[in-house]
């Protein structure tokens, strides 16, 4: 019995597994009464009548484009064809699309199988590392087949025009097109699948960052106050709520970029949770019903022997190798275009900082195509671009040092401008394409994706422009 409830709970777990990146949750044994019932991906073999699920519902197709949105669900009829199961040979890096569906009914939530949460996973068993990336909703994106929308409207699409692999293939298709990598594998939870998990966990503990007052269930009867430096333990609908606030009236003011860190924060929440010895028993005696609300509420195309590999290199993935990524405002820009005849608010991608963001988080070490393969500080050289460097700090002569720094590394500092304002963090001004001085510099300055801004001007003296704050004061090598 002990083996069957500990592959139980592995099933149940799977999803947020590939989320989590390390919810190894014991010895995985494979019995003939769990396989029986797997019921999140296809296999061989007819399952007994007391496993069987009812079938999906599918959607009339519809066409987007600038001017047009996805119709509304209609009455259920065959579904789309699923996706065939990909092998993996358990040592290439491994890509996952995790979607969160709205769910519920349409007429109340709008469009519930419109995937308001998407993140990429990757996973590299060579190096042992692994990242996400958070993808906007709003995000203005090529659909192939439709043309162009929101992003999150790609899983309708496919599954209204009953595609191979329906919704899931064509927004596994949607990403990869985006993000410029392969995508193997996808997962979807619905949001009424996430609330449940929380509460069978026993919920999860919050660092909290900033004031926010939420209302999980909009009646105005359960609101809460979360306050800046608390640590908060939070229940399914408040989770739900925490990970999905924007609206400025409740404190979200960095909008979806902000909803996009708090839910990667809720992934390593529950991942935190998994991997705590005193919750394990309590989880493995839960397992039977982990198992009954997973096994309807989860799609995936992860085989069994696959999600066996990959929670096993998942246990051993440390904490601070698993790289995290949000498309910020300087990676998507707000943009007016017209949605079903109506003014529409969506989010037009930049890709060369994407491209930037992806390299980091995507590969071990920093480099993928389309950039050239080389020596990175000859690739530098060979763009010839002009630097600025600006000092915004009240430590004197740091431009000029830091500029005979620069050249010394071969960079071309055209110019040494005036302070535009006090900082305390350095950032770079990206004002043309000059990926590989960017990508020198990013590393050269130890700095992040969110210290890089782009800001296309082809009227510009320079190339890129290097503010300086007071953080680099300390990191200027001694001598310079």
């Amino acid at each position: 019995m002990k083996i069957v409830l500990t592959r139980n709970l592995f099933l149940c777990l799977l999803a947020y597994l590939c989320l989590a990146l390390g919810l190894y949750a014991g010895a995985f044994y494979v019995t003939r009464a769990v396989v029986a019932c797997w019921q999140l991906t296809s296999i061989p073999g007819v399952p007994p009548s007391e496993c069987r699920a009812p079938a999906r519902a599918s959607f009339e197709p519809t066409v987007v484009s600038e001017t047009q949105t996805p119709a509304a669900p209609a009455s259920p009829e065959i579904p789309s064809p699923e996706l065939d199961l990909p092998q993996w040979d358990g040592g290439s890096r491994i890509n996952i699309a995790f979607f969160g569906l709205r769910g519920g009914d349409f007429r109340d939530e709008g469009c519930p199988v419109c995937t308001d949460t998407i993140i990429l996973l990757t996973v590299d068993p060579v190096s042992k590392t692994a990242g996400m990336l958070s993808i906007p909703r709003d995000l203005w994106a090529d659909i192939p087949g439709f043309g162009h929308s929101r992003i999150n409207t790609a899983w309708t699409l496919g599954e209204a025009a009953k595609l191979p692999g329906g919704g899931p293939g064509l927004a596994m298709e949607t990403v990869s097109q985006l993000i410029g990598v392969p995508v193997h594998y996808y997962v979807q939870v619905d949001f009424g699948t996430f609330v449940s998990f929380i509460n069978l966990i026993g919920g999860i503990d919050i660092y909290v960052e900033q004031r926010m007052v939420l209302d999980p269930t909009g009646s105005g009867q359960d609101h809460f106050v979360l306050k800046p430096g608390d640590i908060r333990h939070l229940t399914g609908k408040r989770a739900l709520a925490y990970a999905r606030c924007r609206s400025e009236s409740q404190g979200c003011s960095d909008g979806d970029v902000g909803r996009a860190r708090r839910q990667q924060q809720v992934i390593l929440a529950i991942r935190d949770k998994v991997f705590d010895p005193m919750a394990f028993p309590n989880l493995l005696a839960q397992a039977p019903a982990l198992f009954a609300e997973f096994s309807s509420g989860v799609r995936t195309n992860l085989s069994l022997e696959d999600a066996i590999k990959l929670a096993v290199l998942a246990r051993d993935i440390p904490l601070e190798n698993i790289k995290q990524g949000v498309m910020d405002n300087n990676m998507a820009l707000f943009a007016n275009t017209a949605l079903g005849g109506a003014p529409a608010s969506v989010l037009r991608p930049a890709p060369d900082m994407i491209r930037v963001l992806r390299n980091e988080i995507f590969t071990a070490d920093g480099t993928i195509s389309p950039l050239a393969q080389g020596d990175l500080a000859a690739l530098m050289q060979s763009e010839a671009a002009r630097v600025r460097v600006i000092n915004n700090t009240y430590t004197d002569g740091l431009a000029k040092r830091t500029a005979a720094f620069l050249q010394a590394k071969g960079l071309q500092v055209a110019e040494i401008g005036a302070p535009t304002g006090d900082a305390t963090q350095t950032v770079l001004i990206l004002y043309s394409p000059k990926l590989y001085t960017l990508k020198y510099l990013t590393e050269l300055l130890s700095l992040t994706s969110y210290q890089i801004v782009m800001k296309p001007d082809s009227t510009s003296t320079v190339d890129i422009e290097i503010r300086l704050g007071d953080d680099w004061v300390e990191k200027l090598p001694q001598g310079h």
